[in-house]
């Protein structure tokens, strides 16, 4: 969803998208802020239809402002394009040793996902037949992460939607039938009776909630969900 005011534009450094199409996915970058991009007028006009979406915009902390500090990453396994995305900052995850995948651009973001995966491939150097022998390493990682300060993440496959919550993530499923939603920041109102069909289920995860009225599910810290075909299949605290 990219939908907000000139102002709230103008304050974005960067934003990505990367979109699932079968088991290929689409990625759009720009080092411009959205009220610049020609990418982002693309993104915006270009009807998007997808059973993952990650979107990312960025208001630059940590890695200069460039083309390849912009999220979200994607890279290969399993002959599978995994897109990753994060909110926060990592303290000395950048000294964290690297084998099979190694960072383009000087983010701790992009260091973190790509010792994910190392870990993932180290573990299973092909698919395990069962998903959940994927999820269980997957909230292992997440809880060392978590550990080195703010890891607020999504992680796709392009099958499943890992959702990781260190301080701040919400989600919301719609479905028919679809009504309006009024924004909270802008004067600005949807009407996803116009924009969806009835079969369409989407469900949005943003750090905080976007919309009035809505029954948004605010994330345990600490807490994963997994969600696949836009519904959840599962929620785990890391605890347990």
């Amino acid at each position: 969803m990219v939908a907000s005011t000139q102002k709230f534009l103008e304050q974005i450094d960067v934003f990505g998208i990367a979109f699932y199409e079968g088991r290929g996915c689409r990625t759009f970058h720009d080092p411009l802020p959205g009220c610049e991009s020609k990418i982002a007028e693309l993104v915006r006009t270009h009807t998007v239809k997808s059973l993952n979406v990650i979107c990312h915009i960025r208001k630059a902390t940590n890695g200069r402002v460039c083309l390849e500090n912009t999220h979200p990453f994607t890279r290969e396994l399993w002959g599978r394009s995994w897109a990753f995305a994060h909110n926060g900052r990592l303290k000395g995850v950048k000294d964290w040793p690297l084998r099979f995948y190694k960072p383009i651009g000087t983010t701790d973001s992009e260091h973190a996902f790509c010792w994910i995966l190392d870990q993932i491939r180290r573990h299973h150097p092909a698919p395990p037949k069962r998903d959940m022998a994927v999820l269980r390493l997957v909230r292992e990682l997440t809880a060392r992460l978590n550990g080195c300060g703010t890891f607020n993440m999504m992680l796709c496959d392009s099958r499943y939607l890992y959702c990781h919550c260190s301080t701040d993530l919400s989600w919301l499923t719609r479905r028919a039938p679809f009504g309006e939603a009024h924004l909270i920041d802008t004067e600005l109102t949807v009407d996803f009776a116009k924009e969806t069909t009835p079969r369409d289920i989407v469900t949005v995860i943003t750090t905080r909630p976007l919309t009035h009225h809505e029954p948004w599910q605010v994330m345990e810290r600490g807490s994963i969900v997994v969600f696949r075909d836009g519904l959840p299949v599962g929620a785990y605290r890391q605890s347990a």
